[in-house]
């Protein structure tokens, strides 16, 4: 190595959680595995135990664990596991991939700037759930998913990214969610490798891209 070179940073380590089938979770495994992505996915985590999203998790040699939210009598006792839970991999970066639970602020606040999270529309538009049927019923000829870091308030978090797709005046809900979800596999990934590389930061609720703030959220444009 010359006295020019920069040592190779190691790759980020990351805890993924999850509810359900993982998709997104396997297109960050696969973009990992191809030299993508530098990181490292130390556990992947989910709060209900038939999530397949734990089986890929398994296939790949990755620590799957549950912590089944139905044991716990309150919100916080169960966050406040899941935070013991994750902290024992000494993660970098949180990654939200389909976790179906909303955070307490005191979990929130354990790793604000480091906890990030997925959301299948173009936020603010369709917080919360069915988002798909929501934006059809509303006649929007865009739609797409938001990548954003976390704060208390439910999707209200600075959004970093935006994937976009035209909806079609045939669609229903399920063929505009496949059109979102694979923006979504090829985002998320993306968007982990940036913060990896210590291209994206949240400093005093700004999002930062290469040193400098976001003025609106990046456009994600899919040239596949």
């Amino acid at each position: 190595m010359s006295e020019h070179d920069s040592p190779a940073r190691p790759p980020l380590p990351i805890v993924v959680l999850i509810s359900g089938q993982g998709t997104n979770l396997q297109a960050i495994m696969d973009a990992i595995d191809a030299g993508e992505v530098p990181a490292e996915i130390r556990a992947v985590i989910s709060n209900r135990p038939d999530a397949y999203g734990l089986e890929r998790a398994r296939r790949a040699g990755i620590p799957a664990e549950v912590i089944d939210h139905r044991r716990y009598p309150d919100r916080a006792r169960f966050d406040a596991a899941l935070e013991d839970r994750i902290d024992r991999y000494h993660p970098e970066l949180v990654v939200l991939a389909g976790f179906m639970r909303i955070l307490t602020p005191a979990f929130v606040a354990h790793y604000a700037g480091r906890l990030l999270n997925i959301h299948p529309s173009l936020l603010p538009a369709f917080t919360g759930l069915d988002t798909h049927r929501r934006a059809l019923e509303a006649g929007v000829r865009e739609h797409g998913t938001s990548i954003h870091f976390v704060t208390a308030e439910l999707d209200s978090g600075p959004v970093i990214v935006q994937g976009r797709v035209a909806v079609s005046p045939d669609d229903t809900p399920q063929t505009l969610a496949a059109k979102v979800q694979a923006v979504e596999h090829r985002l998320y990934p993306l968007v982990i490798r940036w913060f990896a590389e210590g291209r994206l930061r949240l400093k005093d609720g700004v999002v930062y891209f290469d040193g400098r703030p976001l003025e609106k959220p990046l456009i994600y444009e899919d040239k596949r």
